[in-house]
C-alpha cells in the first residue's frame, strides 16, 4: 500500500482571505516503510505573509521571492500524491488550501479526486480521547525525537509524522505476506523443505535478530502509551 505523509506552511490561517501555500513537504511509505522518496518544494506566494505565521515557520516574503510558483511545480506534485493515501495531521486544513491552489489553476481536480485521505488527528483523538493530541503531543507520548524542530518545517513536520503515525498505529506492517516477498526478505529458496502438518504444507520463516528487537521497541511504546496497562507482559 503506497501512502504519503503531506504536510504544508501557509502565507496564514484563512485560506477565505486568500492566504496561499508556501512549502509543501512530503514522504512516501510503501507497505508501512520509509521508502526515501520525497517531494519538497518552497512557493513563492505573490502575497505577503501574516506576521504570525512567520513566527511560526520563519518564512518570509524576501525569502520565497524566487522560488517558483505553485502552478509552475503543480504537474510534479501531483504525480508524487497520484492513487496514495494522503496521511495528514489536522487533513482540512491543509486539503482547503491545496484545493484553493487548484482553483486558481481552473484545474477540475480536488485532492480526494486524486487520493485517499487519513487525518492523523482524528485517529489521534480516538485513541486518545480528552488528551492533547498536537503533533508535539504525540511526539512525546509516543517517544519521537523532534528536539530538533526549531520552526515548523513542512518536510520536517512530515517525516516526523511519518514516525508518529507508524508508532501509533502498531509499528508493524501487514502481517499477510506472499510466499514470494517472504523468501526474498529472508533469503530463502524455493526449494526449501516445507513442514507438513495434516496435509498443510506450511514455511517456517524464524524472526531475524533485528526484527525481534523492533518488535520489542514497539512493545515497549506500547506499554508506555497504555501507561503500563497491557497485558501481554504478564501471559
Amino acid at each position: 500500500m503506497r501512502q504519503v505523509v503531506l504536510d504544508t506552511e501557509t502565507t496564514g490561517l484563512e485560506v477565505e482571505q486568500q492566504h496561499r501555500v508556501i512549502e509543501i513537504g512530503c514522504v512516501e511509505l510503501f507497505n508501512r516503510r520509509l521508502t526515501g522518496r520525497r517531494f519538497h518544494q518552497y512557493l513563492n506566494p505573490e502575497r505577503d505573509i501574516d506576521e504570525g505565521a512567520v513566527q511560526v515557520h520563519g518564512l518570509t516574503r524576501e525569502r520565497l521571492a524566487k522560488e517558483p510558483t505553485f502552478s509552475q511545480v503543480h504537474g510534479e506534485f501531483l504525480e508524487f500524491i497520484r492513487d496514495a493515501e494522503l496521511i495528514i495531521h489536522n487533513a482540512p486544513f491543509d486539503v482547503a488550501f491545496l484545493n484553493a491552489e487548484f482553483a486558481r489553476l481552473d484545474a477540475a481536480h480536488r485532492v480526494a479526486d486524486l487520493c485517499r485521505v487519513l487525518d492523523s488527528l482524528v485517529l489521534a483523538r480516538q485513541m486518545h480521547p480528552g488528551q492533547r493530541n498536537s503533533l508535539d503531543a504525540l511526539c512525546k507520548r509516543y517517544s519521537v525525537d523532534n528536539s530538533h524542530r526549531e520552526y515548523h518545517g513542512a518536510l520536517l513536520d512530515a517525516r516526523i509524522l511519518a514516525e508518529v503515525y507508524l508508532a501509533m498505529t502498531g509499528g508493524q506492517g501487514s502481517l499477510i505476506l506472499s510466499a514470494e516477498s517472504d523468501n526474498m526478505r529472508h533469503g530463502a529458496r524455493p526449494d526449501q523443505p516445507l513442514r507438513s502438518f495434516a496435509g498443510i504444507r506450511i514455511q517456517v520463516v524464524n524472526a531475524s535478530e533485528e526484527e525481534t528487537l523492533a518488535h520489542e521497541r514497539i512493545l515497549a511504546l506500547l506499554d508506555k502509551a497504555s501507561s503500563g496497562k497491557t497485558v501481554w507482559r504478564r501471559l
